[in-house]
């Protein structure tokens, strides 16, 4: 249960970063493109049952440094792109990813 509430963390802080920064600059191993791959997957919706992460955001994940993305983890960004941090942090699970250990 700990570790899953870390991977979230982890993707949370991922996507705060991405969104914060310019389509050319890369943070963390990610830019702006990946960033909008996973989007739609951890949107702040009404749907009770987000859609599931793609391949190109699951690639994405895979090159991503997630132990980078864990300084992020609390930026207030994510309400500012309306993305759910609960939703943002299953993506790494349902793309078969672990979170770094101290996250």
């Amino acid at each position: 249960m700990a570790n899953n509430k870390k991977m979230k963390l982890a993707f949370a802080a991922l996507l705060v970063l991405a969104v914060a920064l310019a389509a050319a600059h890369a943070v963390c191993d990610m830019d702006n493109d990946d960033f909008m791959a996973c989007q739609p997957a951890a949107a702040a919706t009404t749907s009770p049952t987000p859609p599931d992460p793609s391949a190109a955001c699951c690639a994405t994940l895979g090159k991503a440094d997630l132990k980078c993305l864990c300084s992020y983890k609390k930026s207030p960004w994510l309400s500012l792109y309306n993305i759910d941090p609960k939703r943002a942090m299953e993506l790494p699970a349902k793309c078969g990813l672990s979170p770094p250990a101290d996250c």
